[in-house]
């Protein structure tokens, strides 16, 4: 559908305004709004994409996460009203001692853009609060990231603590600067994400496995 294309190539070129008056366009066309949503997804995969391959950077992905958003806000009450959820639930955080947000938004971004569902539980995270909220949400993924290498021993504690819940149904996922994947694996994390694209594949890897 000709509308469904120009609203996948606004998402790409991270065009807010063309994308929300493209948006009520479909919808106006009674379009199916999982077929709306498909799109949407569709064009964040492709951004990806773009981005491992180094066609695209960090700026482009932050404009065409914006501009799906501005869709998704106004497709939204529509898939809520026709029972159509997200495909995933997660939760996500900076552990213990860490105030830096950067990596995890762009994480939380492109969750979104791939249907996940995100509970974003800010900054210096306590082990305790991330226990609170895997009871609270039973989410599929549970996210952890740390920028400064003073708090990987909080990123450990995190994944023995939800190890020792006797919580299950998710898998955890880490990332930031300092976190290697032999770190990942030291700690017992079920896997690791080195940017927020791969942190959409390797979440729904986790989940599919």
């Amino acid at each position: 559908m000709p509308l469904l294309d120009d609203l996948d190539a606004a998402i790409q070129a991270g065009n807010c305004d063309l994308t929300s008056s493209l948006t009520r366009a479909v919808l106006a066309e009674s379009v199916d709004p999982k077929a709306i949503l498909d799109c949407m997804v569709g064009a964040m995969d492709i951004v990806g994409q773009r981005f491992q391959c180094g066609q695209a950077y960090v700026p482009e992905m932050l404009f065409a996460s914006r501009a799906m958003k501005t869709g998704v806000e106004l497709l939204e009450p529509i898939l809520v009203a026709e029972g159509i959820k997200a495909d995933l639930k997660a939760i996500i955080g900076t552990v213990k001692g860490d105030l830096h947000d950067l990596g995890k938004n762009l994480v939380i971004m492109m969750w979104k853009g791939a249907n996940i569902e995100v509970i974003d539980l800010g900054t210096d995270v306590a082990p305790a609060r991330f226990l609170e909220a895997v009871a609270e949400h039973q989410p599929q993924l549970v996210g952890l990231s740390s920028l400064l290498t003073t708090t990987m021993p909080a990123m450990k504690a995190t994944i023995r603590e939800l190890q020792g819940a006797g919580l299950d149904g998710f898998k955890t996922i880490v990332g930031g600067a300092p976190i290697s994947e032999q770190f990942a694996r030291d700690i017992g994390a079920d896997g690791y994400a080195g940017d927020a694209v791969s942190a959409v594949s390797v979440a729904r890897d986790l989940v599919a496995s």
